[in-house]
């Protein structure tokens, strides 16, 4: 099940080929983007909301185990019973599981040992592919889907992680782009107006969070051309926007209260000026890039400040639809990720890649929904409370896994994950 090509392909539940090149290609890209890691780097947890790296190369594969390989293999006997336990993550269909915020505690099995693991699971598979059914087949593409989705909460686990380390240890030894000069001000591009359509349209592969389409209405509006910088965000530090309690929400402020937040995650003041850690260690602040890990908070905060407002994601995919999601700055192979700065061009930039970008819109179910039956129905539908809808991808995101309608959703005090925003304002 080899592969020749650098992104994901289209894959087609009913063509083998196709599927067994996204197979392979997941799988290896996993281990590629792990593979500089020690037994300790990728088995230590930094926070309750990540996991270590050893967990999200255990997990996928308990994913393809256990919705596959336990479900459609005849006499299937699983390579250790106890992975069940340890490496489930949510699915309360599949039983008990081991506490999330204590999965640092995992030092045994070995790294080396679930890379066997993984090696089993794989040639398993690959041997019983062909004769796999349909119903086989639409998990196999939907177990890919969800590795590509921990690729980057893998790339971002890791930079937290690392970002923690106070030698400022680096993942990848890699040189930064030559910083890109200060970009035009924002240009605002009026957006479609009136009854338009949102959701998947149930061509080829989304997840169930992503429809069923409908129609909403939207009122007249504008989208910023690009996304907002590092430079217009020390604007907002520099007028004191961490520290006027009539930016913020309650809750906003509570939180920056509390856990004494006064800039992005991973920036650091010095006598230079702002640095900031990434997977390639601690670097001076790039001005022109997109500001990264703010919080909804903090983005509701900052466009409060600017005199507008985040998009609703309806505007967002509105304006989307007729853009490459392939385009953009998103992962193609191992090594450092960062955001870069726009490029010159006319119309939106930056819809895909660099951040995801933050809206205004809760992450609820559309007029519909409905969760798939078993444990794979627990996939979204159970967290449509207390999260915010992000929008677009970011540069940790795999190229070839976005779609207009994909729905990505944090908690509004999450920042941790390559996360920014896109300013938009009403006509």
């Amino acid at each position: 099940m080899a592969t020749t090509s650098p992104d994901y392909p289209d894959a087609v539940p009913g063509s083998a080929d196709a599927l067994a090149d996204l197979f392979a290609l997941t799988r290896a890209r996993t281990l590629a983007l792990s593979a500089t890691l020690s037994d300790a780097d990728a088995t230590v947890q930094s926070m309750p909301d990540a996991s270590p790296a050893k967990w999200h190369l255990a997990h996928t594969t308990w994913f393809l185990e256990t919705f596959i390989l336990r479900d459609f293999v005849h006499n299937y006997a699983p390579f250790d019973k106890s992975y069940h336990y340890l490496f489930n993550s949510y699915y309360e269909g599949e039983g008990e599981r081991h506490s999330r915020a204590r999965r640092g505690m995992i030092t045994r099995p070995s790294l080396d040992e679930i890379r066997d693991y993984r090696k089993h699971v794989d040639y398993v598979i690959g041997t019983v592919f062909a004769a796999l059914p349909h119903a086989a087949r639409v998990l196999i593409e939907l177990g890919c889907h969800h590795e590509a989705q921990h690729q980057e909460l893998m790339l971002t686990d890791m930079l937290n992680l690392f970002a923690q380390n106070p030698t400022d240890a680096a993942v990848w030894d890699h040189p930064r782009n030559v910083p890109a000069p200060i970009p035009e001000p924002i240009r605002w591009i009026e957006g479609r107006q009136g009854a338009v359509q949102i959701g998947h349209d149930g061509d080829g592969f989304a997840f169930d969070c992503e429809g069923p389409r409908h129609t909403v209405w939207l009122h007249r509006h504008a989208l910023a051309d690009r996304l907002v910088t590092n430079n217009e965000w020390q604007a907002f530090i520099d007028d004191g926007g961490y520290a006027r309690p009539d930016l913020w929400l309650s809750d906003g402020w509570a939180w920056i209260q509390a856990e004494a937040i006064t800039a992005p995650l991973y920036w650091r003041a010095s006598e230079t000026g702002w640095r900031a850690f990434a997977l390639d260690g601690v670097h001076p602040l790039h001005p022109a890039a997109p500001v990264a890990h703010v919080s909804y908070y903090e983005a509701d905060a900052y466009a409060r400040w600017a005199g507008v407002r985040l998009p609703t994601e309806a505007e967002w995919e509105s304006a989307a639809q007729d853009i490459d999601p392939s385009s953009g700055n998103q992962l193609r192979v191992a090594g450092p990720v960062r955001p870069r700065a726009a490029r010159a061009a006319d119309g939106l930039r930056q819809m895909f890649g660099d951040v995801w970008q933050w809206t205004g819109s809760a992450f609820l179910p559309y007029p519909g929904f409905k969760t798939a039956e078993g444990a794979v129905g627990e996939y979204n539908g159970k967290f449509m409370s207390g999260q915010m809808v992000l929008r677009g991808a970011s540069c940790a995101t795999p190229r070839g896994t976005s779609r207009p309608s994909t729905r990505n959703f944090f908690p509004p005090s999450a920042r941790w994950q390559f996360s920014g925003l896109r300013l938009a304002r009403d006509i």
